[in-house]
């Protein structure tokens, strides 16, 4: 019996054994959520989408990566019962973390691919700076429909910007870190046509978001603009030339919201895809 088969059948068993002599719940799924979670963020990720759940009902397959383990899989199951508003009736989420030891962790499709719910999106959450020439990414990007990083959590930025500029013509690709910068770019949009000739940009925050706003400025703006950075967990601060730019209003999102709002877009973004090429 096939890994795959296995963790069907456990499924299957949860859901009937919920029900209990009772009708069964509707069981929904959006998507198939994937998320590469190597172990030091496991934690991390299991709080994000444990925050995310009820909004995206899914089949969401975490997979870990044990590459100095001895070759093998091993795989625990779990389906979620959620009430739907107004209803007298539930929906499931089916939760599958799956641990990829020795080789078997550069050869994640033979595991995905039977567990896909067919006729669905598929979003892969990838934790981590990914191995670019790395097998496990070419086989990942191959079978998703987007790809989902958040750049903030890279070393040595931003010379692996240059390692994502390949992958915009195979999938869908997005970056947490470009969406956590959004509420900033609207400010910024609210002084044209006066930032047309601004010099030097200033952010106080996360070096990804920085260096994603103004790769986004460089590329609205068709030239080069000059980025002084201090790091700080969030960003904190923005000036232009100098001149401070009024705060956001908008509280600033928890991981649970900025995952959930990549995991409700489709294609491919022109204008993210440029930001990160002049970020270089």
């Amino acid at each position: 019996m096939s890994v795959a088969a296995d963790i069907e059948r456990e499924l299957a068993r949860l859901r009937c054994a919920r029900a209990d002599g009772h009708p069964p719940e509707l069981r929904t799924s959006t998507m198939t959520h994937l998320a590469w979670v190597p172990s030091r963020w496991l934690a991390e990720a299991r709080a994000t989408l444990a925050g995310m759940e009820e909004r995206h009902p899914a089949r969401t397959i975490l997979l870990v990566p044990e590459a100095r383990r001895r070759d093998g899989v091993a795989a625990t199951v779990d389906v979620r019962e959620f009430e739907l508003p107004g209803m007298a009736t539930e929906v499931t989420s089916e939760i599958v973390e799956v641990r990829l030891r020795g080789r078997v962790a550069q050869h994640p499709a033979s595991i995905v691919l039977p567990l896909l719910v067919s006729d669905l999106p598929v979003f892969c959450r990838w934790r981590g700076r990914p191995d670019f020439d790395s097998t496990a990414l070419d086989e990942i990007v191959g079978v998703v429909d987007r790809l989902v990083v958040d750049s903030a959590e890279w070393r040595g930025l931003p010379r692996p910007y240059r390692g994502l500029l390949p992958l915009f013509d195979r999938v869908a690709v997005s970056d947490v870190a470009y969406r956590r910068g959004l509420p900033w770019r609207a400010r910024l949009a609210e002084r044209w046509p006066e930032i047309r000739s601004i010099s030097t940009l200033r952010v106080v925050g996360p070096r990804a978001d920085a260096l994603l706003l103004v790769g986004w400025l460089r590329s609205r703006l068709r030239r080069r603009v000059g980025l002084v950075h201090r790091p700080a967990p969030s960003i904190e601060s923005v000036a232009v030339d100098g001149e401070a730019v009024e705060r956001p209003l908008v509280a600033q999102a928890s991981p649970s919201d900025l995952l959930s709002a990549e995991l409700e877009a489709l294609g491919r973004d022109p204008v993210y895809e440029a930001a990160v090429a002049r970020a270089l």
